[in-house]
């Protein structure tokens, strides 16, 4: 488990996503977003679990609780070059409790730690678990605890707490993320409880000053809508937290090593729009960047946009800079 990642997230972090995020640091392990168990065994292998070797290291992140579909799954995702499999028990959306996997699995701890146990017998990789303090009446005091300590017995490398209980009657998936109070303290706890343990803390974490705070009481901290509107904080990770040179100086050199892979995605037939919707929260705060954010939204999403959107965005941006200076 390294010291910082960016989360899975549903309908972001895609293979295009994840490659831009790679130009901004070399470090951060990048998650897919969930992919189900019965997805991986009955659908379109290579669209689901396909990305380009550039990204690594990258997680795969499996939905499910049937623990033999599970392995069957992870054996897949070994084949397609994955650095590690991740069980979501976390995600409190409607469809997910439908299919008994993600957050409702906090109330059956035996069950997490049996597919924990199907999934390194399965794979030779680090096998983690991401999961809330618990879920609706469910004390985070034990409940938590349960399911730490079950999957621990089961083998499993690690730990990723998004710190936040799940509420699943009475709250949207989208509420989810931001009503249920942050208890930091109470992660803090599992691990000096467990100082041999990895784990890791995600959840409304949105500033270096705050990465570095829980590094200071646990192993990793996972970040995920930030990472997302805010991609230019990713230039710190390296230098700050690792040591090392950012792969890229500034936004604009990012954006010149990703026109390349745009322009291969286009000749494959990818949308110009299925890429760029992940670039909107560049240039945030400053001048050109809501001309920017238009142009993409109004002439990306055309079937004949090409590079040149792009590139005439970028531009927008620059001539604003170059009016306010």
């Amino acid at each position: 488990m390294p010291k910082f990642s960016i989360a899975p997230m549903m309908d972001w972090t895609d293979r295009h996503c994840r490659f831009f995020h790679r130009i901004l640091t070399r470090r951060a392990l990048l998650y897919t977003e969930m992919v189900t168990s019965a997805a991986i065994l009955h659908g379109d292998r290579e669209r689901l679990l396909g990305f380009d070797a550039r990204e690594h290291p990258v997680a795969v992140q499996l939905g499910g609780s049937n623990p033999a579909e599970l392995a069957q799954s992870a054996r897949i995702a070994v084949d397609f070059g994955y650095c590690e499999i991740n069980l979501n028990v976390g995600c409190p959306s409607d469809r997910v409790q439908e299919g008994r996997f993600g957050a409702c699995l906090m109330r059956e701890p035996a069950l997490v730690a049996d597919c924990v146990a199907a999934l390194k017998a399965a794979t030779p990789l680090p096998v983690t678990v991401k999961c809330r303090l618990g879920v609706d009446d469910q004390d985070p005091e034990t409940a938590l605890d349960q399911l730490v300590d079950a999957v621990i017995a089961a083998g499993c490398d690690g730990v990723i707490v998004h710190a936040r209980k799940a509420w699943l009657k009475g709250l949207s998936p989208k509420e989810n993320r931001d009503i249920p109070p942050l208890e930091y303290d109470r992660v803090h706890r599992l691990k000096k409880r467990l100082p041999s343990y990895l784990i890791g803390i995600n959840g409304g974490i949105t500033s270096l000053a705050e990465i570095t705070h829980h590094l200071a009481r646990v192993d990793s901290v996972m970040v995920g809508r930030t990472a997302y509107h805010e991609p230019e904080m990713l230039l710190a990770i390296d230098p700050e937290l690792f040591g090392e040179p950012a792969p890229v100086n500034d936004a604009w050199e990012a954006l010149e090593h990703f026109y390349p892979y745009a322009e291969a995605r286009l000749a494959e037939g990818t949308p110009l729009h299925a890429m760029t919707r992940h670039l909107l929260g560049l240039f945030t705060g400053r001048s050109g960047a809501r001309a920017f954010r238009r142009h993409l939204a109004t002439e990306g999403v055309k079937r004949s946009a090409g590079l040149s959107v792009l590139r005439e965005a970028v531009t927008l941006v620059h001539r604003d800079a170059m009016a306010a200076a």
